[in-house]
């Protein structure tokens, strides 16, 4: 599924002068493109949100880049390695866009479900 959303906008501006007089002879027009486009996710990033519930254990496959906790005043900030590739946790929660609540042993984070996968576990 693609969905493509475009809107183009015209805006004029002149110069206002210290003194208080506006210069009119040259006008600059401006245009502001903006595009929305919205791709359905990749096989191979896809979850099976069968095998994933709340409870079930995760590991981490891909480090991300910025970290949001899971709070009632979520903080972002950049992950300086508190969570590596490797990582095990447990779901505490799913939130939309397929951002899951995860508890690992720094914290609660929300995490995309692209960076970690279900954890297969033998009996």
């Amino acid at each position: 599924m693609a969905l493509s959303i475009t809107s183009i906008s015209k805006c004029r501006s002149s110069r206002l002068f210290s003194h208080g007089s506006i210069l009119q002879p040259p006008l600059k027009i401006y245009n502001f493109v903006t595009k929305c486009d919205l791709k359905e996710p990749s096989a191979d990033s896809k979850i099976d949100s069968k095998k994933l519930g709340i409870g079930s254990p995760i590991i981490v496959i891909e480090a991300p880049k910025l970290l949001k906790t899971a709070a009632s005043v979520p903080c972002l900030r950049p992950n300086d390695g508190l969570v590596k590739p490797g990582d095990v946790g447990r779901i505490v929660s799913r939130k939309p866009m397929d951002v899951w609540a995860v508890r690992l042993s720094i914290g609660t984070y929300l995490i995309d479900g692209k960076y970690f996968k279900p954890l297969e576990l033998e009996n």
